[in-house]
């Protein structure tokens, strides 16, 4: 499951996400973006669902949101990885994000030195997306 022996597995799970609107959420993120729903539960602003981001890693989107704009605070943004992170952002704009950081071309470290591809995405309860595509040899 993982490599982590301190903690007996490790590895990302899930990110919570409470939407300002619930049902455009959930369909942002699995129409717009092709996530799965794997669990739902609760009713009203107690629902919440867990959905597969593709790869056993979970986006947990809770109801009940404020509706008021949140400032930066602990979660800066959720990354997820991509082949393609031209088509992602397409995608993503296409189902109602706004761009924040055009898709572009970066260098990570220098030990190995890490070329990457990246872009940033703002989502419909203002939760920033980054998309993570690793182009060189050595992955992330």
């Amino acid at each position: 499951m993982g490599t982590n022996n301190k903690i007996g597995g490790g590895g990302f799970h899930h990110v919570a996400l409470r939407a300002n609107d619930f049902e455009a959420t959930v369909k942002f993120y699995t129409e717009g973006l092709g996530f799965e729903l794997r669990q739902a539960w609760g009713e009203g602003d107690k629902r919440i669902v867990l959905l597969d981001t593709g790869d056993s890693n979970y986006l947990e989107v809770f109801a009940g949101g404020s509706g008021e704009p949140k400032p930066e605070g602990y979660y800066f943004h959720v990354a997820f990885r991509t082949d393609n992170v031209d088509a992602a952002v397409e995608v993503a704009v296409a189902a109602g994000a706004v761009v924040t950081v055009a898709p572009k071309d970066a260098v990570l470290g220098n030990t190995p030195p890490t070329p990457v591809r990246i872009a940033f995405v703002k989502g419909l309860n203002g939760e920033i997306i980054e998309f993570f595509q690793s182009t060189g040899d050595h992955k992330l």
